[in-house]
């Protein structure tokens, strides 16, 4: 697979990853969110500031851009053909190498989705159009292990809200969410690949809640039904 073909992935999936839809969204309301609330562009600083409607938009497309663009991962290794690299070397068609190279090339599209996944979520959380000033990736990532992994991701999700209903604070869910989601994708896939992005790419969710954390500790973190402090 030409080299070329996993920087167009990564960077499609990052602009797209990258795009603000809460700063967009409170813009097209006349809001600049990066001054409202706690000035993060993710959904939950929207529902707070725009309203829960808004707040619920933003949420659903910004889970949308993980999901698609996994995707657009597959489509473009799928654009350079499962077999390529088989016809390259094999002149006469022969089955078992046949099979053997379309397996290969699943496991390379499994890798593109993956790749492109994670850059979503980098832009996601550093999109260039903001000088690198984004949410924190949890509706991203969700989206993305909606694609990925489904069955982890019903697991985290109900963690998320078991949190939620019990300690009345949404980045307590996140957090925890984030913690859990590594050990339900190594229950439920057998790929180590998937197993260690997951790993990374949930020690960057909850390193972007570092604020969330001192607060806890400190007891002050804002609760559902309180005033807001910050936000996804």
């Amino acid at each position: 697979m030409p080299a070329f073909a996993y920087i167009i992935v990564a960077v499609a999936a990052y602009l797209l990853g990258s795009m603000p839809t809460g700063f967009l969204v409170a813009k097209a309301m006349g809001i600049d969110i990066q001054k409202a609330g706690s000035g993060n562009i993710g959904a939950t600083n929207a529902m707070r500031v725009l309203g829960k409607p808004a707040g619920i938009f933003v949420m659903l497309v910004d889970a949308a851009k993980g999901y698609a663009v996994c995707y657009l991962g597959l489509i473009i290794c799928d654009l350079f053909g499962p077999n390529l690299d088989y016809i390259a070397s094999h002149p006469v068609p022969d089955y078992t190498s046949m099979v053997e190279s379309t397996n290969l090339f699943s496991e390379r599209m499994h890798h593109f989705a993956i790749l492109a996944g994670i850059f979503a979520v980098i832009g996601h959380n550093y999109p260039c159009w903001l000088k690198f000033k984004g949410g924190k990736g949890i509706a991203t990532t969700a989206g993305v292990y909606l694609a990925l992994a489904p069955a982890a991701l019903g697991i985290a999700l109900a963690v998320f809200i078991l949190s939620i209903v019990i300690t009345r604070c949404v980045s307590v869910g996140s957090i925890v969410a984030a913690a859990v989601l590594p050990v339900a994708v190594w229950f439920t896939k057998e790929k180590l690949f998937l197993e260690v992005v997951t790993i990374a790419l949930c020690m960057l969710a909850i390193y972007k809640h570092k604020s969330n954390i001192k607060r806890l500790m400190a007891g002050t973190e804002s609760r559902l039904g309180k005033k807001p402090e910050d936000a996804k």
